[in-house]
Order: structure tokens, then sequence, then C-alpha cells
């Protein structure tokens, strides 16, 4: 089957300089975007229950911007002030720099990574002495924590904020000839929203290993897996999946 119509399962791209660009160019494709997941914050009520003091902490991983919009929506709820010695952590500048947002910008204070948290963790060792909390997913992945572990790192995880799925039911997914997902919740999006989906001859492609094995849990066939060795982009994976397709 010729694939033509393709619904990625996140946000519409903010500007016209979408990765998918070159693709819908050169394959004449129509790209359709939609979120299948929103973040929702578990309050503080319920954040209570982990009996976390956020006071008794001296520093603070952070991985994604979510994790930093919540937490100090969190400390807002919670009337806790954060202390102007806390010490920050992010894997990447643009995370840091979005700290912006909510504390002073000092170096003295601010540590980030050059791109991933392999890179964070030499910083992170060198402030070992530190009490480190970790906001983060209430299903978050364990790959970070077990890092830290290893490292013989300080750290207590705070769920503070989960995925659930949006409501699709206004979407025509029969429409589309390839499904692109991100995450599992993604795939429990499509499950919840559509019961009764058939995937039939529809391309589905998965990026992650926890995504992929969400989908063949659900008994759904994937033909596009990313990342891979040659294509570590779900872009790539699809350039690749289009071009053996033509030959």
């Amino acid at each position: 089957m010729k694939v033509k119509n393709i619904l990625i399962s996140q946000p519409q791209p903010d500007n016209d300089k979408s990765p998918y660009a070159d693709l819908i160019k050169q394959y004449n494709l129509n790209i359709c975007f939609r979120k299948f997941i929103k973040i929702e914050s578990i309050g503080a009520r319920e954040f209570r229950k982990h009996r976390i003091k956020i006071p008794d902490y001296t520093a603070i991983i952070f991985t994604s911007k979510n994790a930093i919009d919540h937490f100090f929506s969190l400390c807002e709820e919670l009337r806790v002030e954060i202390s102007d010695q806390m010490k920050y952590f992010c894997p990447s500048e643009a995370i840091a720099l979005y700290l912006q947002k909510y504390v002073q910008f000092r170096k003295r204070k601010i540590f980030f990574g050059k791109h991933n948290f392999n890179d964070l963790m030499d910083v992170i060792k060198k402030h070992k002495n530190e009490k480190f909390l970790y906001p983060c997913a209430e299903n978050h992945k364990k790959d970070i924590p077990q890092l830290l572990k290893q490292n013989k790192i300080q750290f207590t995880p705070a769920p503070i904020y989960r995925s659930v799925p949006e409501d699709l039911t206004d979407l025509d997914i029969n429409a589309y000839d390839m499904l692109v997902f991100f995450s599992p919740f993604g795939i429990q999006a499509l499950c919840l929203n559509f019961p009764d989906y058939k995937q039939g001859d529809v391309v589905f492609a998965t990026f992650g290993k926890a995504t992929l094995k969400a989908a063949e849990k659900e008994g759904f066939k994937v033909q596009i897996k990313a990342p891979s060795q040659n294509a570590p982009s779900m872009v790539m994976a699809m350039q690749e999946y289009f071009e053996n397709q033509g030959k």
C-alpha cells in the first residue's frame, strides 16, 4: 500500500521549520500532527503522600522543561520557598536556560551537560555531597535512577506529574496510512479512544524500545523502528522506509 496520509502523535510544530518538511515535499505526503497525550500535575494533596520535604534538599535534577514548570507550580501550591543556595543540574543548556523563567541564572548554581544525561553525570559526580531531588513523571524511566545509584549519588525521585491520554474521538483514525508514535502512552491513547481499531495495512512507526514494546503488546505490527544505527531520528527512519519502498 502506498503511504499518503500520515498522523504524527505530537503537537503541530511552532514554525515552518518542521523536520518533516523535506519528507512532505520529496514524497508528496499529507502529514497531520495531533497530541495523543497531555501532562497533568499530581497536585499538592497527592504529592504530600510521598512525604518529601523539598527544603531538605540542596540540589535538583531537571531533565525536561515539563519537570521545571510542574515543580515550581507545585512549590507555589505547597507554599514552599526555594533557597537561593539551591543548585540545579540539567542535561542540556537549553533546559538550563529555561530555568531563567523561575530563578536567576548564575553559573555557580546551575550546571548542565553537553547533550544528554551521561554528560551531566560527570558533572553530578563532582558534587557527590549534595542531597539531590529528582522531579519526574509518575511512570518515569528507570535508566536515570539506575545511573545515579550506580554512581552512589544520594537522591530521591519525586513524582510530580503524569501522562494521560487526550480525547481523540473527533479524529477519523481510519483516514491515515501511517501512524507515528513516540511514547507508550500514545499507544495507550489509541487503544482507549478507538477500542475497535484494526491496523490492517496501516504502517506503524515507533520511537524507543518502550514504545515498540507497547505497540507489539497490543498486537500491532511495527514496520518502522527508531532509533537505529542507520537512522537515529524518526525522520531518518521514515526516509529509509520510503527509499526501500521505492526500490
